[in-house]
């Protein structure tokens, strides 16, 4: 038996990346997907790649920061699947302008994807997961949702730490639903564009030195965090904020 043989899974910001990972991760252990991306081609992608391996995908088009969007695709999950079980919310943007020069509408822009999209997530998928009998909702934040991060803006850290007690908010709430609600909490994850950035070895550097296990996070790093809450085997895991960073905060 598989991890999440029957569960129904969306996760935002699917179509690459970290939403990417998770979303091949879940459907490989049996969930049936929703690949949920403001753009359709990446999107698709990944519906096809999930597909083309055996598993079962579907592709749902949401602006997180828009409700009427957050209506639609879970509009679409009930008519597909008739329930949702797990939700990872997993969209956000990062503008890296230090606070001095931030401008106020990158700042609103940041919020309205980082903050408002998974409170969004949650008001609209809490009345799926009760019908359901319970679920689990992850929401993604950052090593920089619970400390201040030298190399990360202020910006970003607003954000995530928002994030961060979201989700204890909505784990104490919704309980008594059977809905847990837990964070997760990358460092530096090896992606495209940190690689870009690395070309740069100081800033390698730098990056690599504030990690005990010496290396960054790899996307499956936090794909399997991300597996274990959302299965049963996380059964009494509730508003938990639960880092993937190699020991960064262990110094």
């Amino acid at each position: 038996m598989k991890r999440l043989d029957n569960k129904v899974a969306l996760i935002t910001g699917a179509g690459q990346g970290l939403g990417a990972a998770i979303a091949s991760l879940f459907a490989a252990e049996g969930a049936v997907v929703f690949v949920a991306d403001l753009r359709a081609e990446t999107g698709n992608d990944t519906v096809t790649v999930i597909n083309g391996r055996g598993g079962r995908a579907f592709f749902a088009g949401l602006d997180v920061t828009n409700e009427e969007s957050w209506i639609a695709a879970l509009g679409t999950v009930e008519k597909e699947c008739g329930r949702l079980d797990i939700l990872v919310n997993n969209a956000g943007i990062n503008i890296r302008e230090p606070i001095e020069t931030m401008k106020a509408e990158n700042f609103d822009a940041m919020l309205a994807v980082n903050v408002k999209g998974p409170f969004l997530g949650c008001k609209h998928s809490i009345p799926l997961l009760r019908r359901a009998g319970g679920g689990s909702i992850i929401n993604m934040s950052s090593v920089c949702g619970l400390i201040g991060h030298r190399y990360t803006t202020e910006a970003y850290t607003v954000t995530k730490g928002a994030v961060t007690l979201l989700t204890k908010a909505v784990a104490v709430r919704y309980a008594k639903d059977n809905i847990r609600c837990n964070s997760l909490h990358p460092s530096t994850v090896d992606t495209p564009l940190m690689q870009e950035l690395f070309k740069d070895p100081a800033r390698k550097a730098e990056r690599l030195g504030e990690v005990p296990l010496g290396r960054l996070a790899s996307a499956e790093d936090v794909a399997n965090a991300a597996l274990f809450l959302a299965s049963d085997e996380a059964a009494f895991i509730n508003g938990v904020a639960l880092p993937v960073d190699g020991g960064t905060r262990a110094d």
